[in-house]
């Protein structure tokens, strides 16, 4: 009863916010309400019905989610922008393109602002606690683990009982004072056993620095200067992967974005922190990646203190023909040891953008390229073998604990929105309205050989034959496209007209989700 009048008041708050935003809007212009009113009704309806509907998916309504700053913004921020994506995306398909930028944008912008700040003033009020915590913890989903907790689960992560070495007095003291005697004990504890007498210890961020080393090779590299410092991080480690042997070691720290979100947060008061925070996502994550804003990103930061997720990171080292060995958080930094297993992947351009091509097991096995809406960090395509390697696959036959996934793409992949550039690959003829999932190389690997050799007879299809029959595990999903096939090749049109009705059943009614 509690939730549900909350979550009245909730909505008819949204809806009062955002009609004096429209309002307040149209009032700037000089012809004012008789003139841009009536002209921008059909805009404003459209906009607020995909608000609220966003806004009771996302849960921007809901008393159990947002329970403090954090919860507040993220649910606020992120749904307000699907609503205004999605009605744009439906603007430009319906060719509405009459309307005022200033009204549209304003309107939403206004909008999310003053929803901000009074959702602030009422999480204050209430101190940021949970006003029925029972029932919270009766209806919050199971916990997602943090960022530590994943580490701290795989590979070992510094904890292994390995049969340490003689370290060399000149490289523990150069360690040492560096970083302190506390934070070189946690680095020799991880890393010693592999030192050699052709080891490098630097604290350094050029390129100049890496090749200029006196030898040709080393065994080991440590670089204790913290990577998010280093303008050309790519270039960076080709070059340290050159002065590497095969089976060399190089080790690297790294402030992750998580860990930069909680260093901010904590050093600011409460609000002002979450202000502070809002500008630094803007400078830091927003401008370098856009292509017309870059130069202004690196002018204002001069490339330094860049934000990098830890599967960007894992993922750029990957990239460089490094195979990751063990992953260790040491005070606020996150520490990797990784060992060179081969020369590094050439990129064909930048990673960035929201529309990616992913390559994709098409007929005959051909690869082809599947277009999306970008929902991983960048680099998270050169990591899909090790995510695997630690996590293995969850029902449905996703990857379980995926750490690749940014909070926007899973919100878009709860709702579909990465899919719809797929139909390009429709009209191109890559594809079919139903049929097997398009897969990875690496995943498809995982596959049976009979499976493999029967499913590259056939076009891959927006939509698999999981939705289906809501197959569990690996093997289940393998029967679930066999049964399909076997019933394509009797009955093709048939099988996909039923394949596509049911699946649509199970999606809107029956809640059928693929992670």
């Amino acid at each position: 009863m509690e939730k549900r009048k909350f979550r009245t008041i909730s909505l008819l708050a949204d809806i009062l916010i955002l009609t004096i935003s429209f309002l307040a809007m149209v009032w700037t212009k000089p012809a004012s309400l008789r003139s841009y009113l009536p002209s921008h009704t059909p805009f404003f309806l459209g906009l607020a019905l995909m608000w609220i509907i966003v806004s009771l998916v996302n849960g921007k309504m809901h008393r159990g989610k947002i329970i403090n700053f954090s919860t507040l913004f993220f649910r606020v921020l992120t749904s307000n922008f699907i609503a205004v994506s999605i009605t744009a995306l439906a603007m430009y398909s319906f060719r509405e393109m009459q309307y005022s930028r200033t009204i549209v944008l304003g309107t939403a912008i206004l909008a999310t602002i003053l929803e901000l700040v009074f959702g602030s003033i009422y999480m204050a009020y209430k101190k940021a606690v949970i006003q029925d915590y029972d029932v919270f913890e009766k209806d919050k989903p199971e916990k997602k683990p943090t960022e530590r907790d994943l580490v701290k689960g795989v590979n070992g992560n510094g904890a292994r009982n390995y049969e340490h070495s003689e370290v060399s007095p000149g490289i523990a003291l150069a360690i040492e004072k560096e970083c302190g005697a506390e934070m070189a004990l946690a680095i020799l504890k991880m890393t010693c056993s592999n030192f050699t007498d052709r080891t490098a210890v630097l604290s350094t961020t050029t390129i100049f620095n890496i090749t200029s080393l006196a030898k040709d090779k080393y065994d080991y590299i440590i670089n204790l200067h913290k990577i998010n410092d280093i303008k050309k991080t790519d270039a960076f480690l080709d070059a340290v992967n050159s002065k590497l042997g095969i089976n060399g070691f190089f080790f690297c720290c790294v402030e992750t974005k998580d860990q930069r979100k909680h260093r901010i947060l904590k050093k600011y008061p409460p609000v002002l922190n979450y202000i502070y925070y809002s500008f630094d996502f803007v400078v830091k994550r927003i401008l370098p990646k856009l292509k017309f804003t870059r130069g202004l990103y690196f002018f204002l930061t001069r490339g330094e203190n860049a934000v990098l997720s830890r599967a960007e990171m894992l993922g750029r080292l990957s990239r460089a023909g490094f195979r990751i060995k063990q992953e260790s958080f040491i005070g606020n930094q996150l520490c990797i040891e990784a060992i060179k297993k081969g020369e590094p992947v050439q990129l064909n351009g930048s990673v960035y953008g929201p529309l990616i091509a992913l390559s994709r097991v098409g007929k005959g096995g051909t690869m082809i390229k599947v277009y999306k809406l970008r929902t991983m960090h960048p680099y998270s395509e050169f990591i899909q073998k090790y995510v695997y390697e630690i996590h293995d696959l969850q029902d449905g036959g996703k990857f379980k604990n995926d750490f690749r996934i940014t909070s926007w793409g899973a919100i878009c992949r709860k709702i579909w929105l990465d899919e719809l550039p797929m139909l390009m690959n429709l009209f191109r003829g890559d594809m079919k309205l139903v049929g097997v999932r398009p897969l990875s190389k690496q995943y498809f690997e995982l596959y049976r050989k009979d499976v493999q050799e029967r499913r590259i007879k056939y076009k891959p299809g927006l939509i698999p034959p999981f939705y289906v029959d809501i197959p569990c595990d690996l093997e289940a999903i393998q029967a679930s496209e066999l049964k399909y096939l076997d019933s394509y090749d009797k009955h093709p049109f048939f099988t996909d007209f039923r394949y596509f009705w049911k699946s649509g059943f199970n999606i809107l009614f029956r809640k059928a989700r693929s992670n």
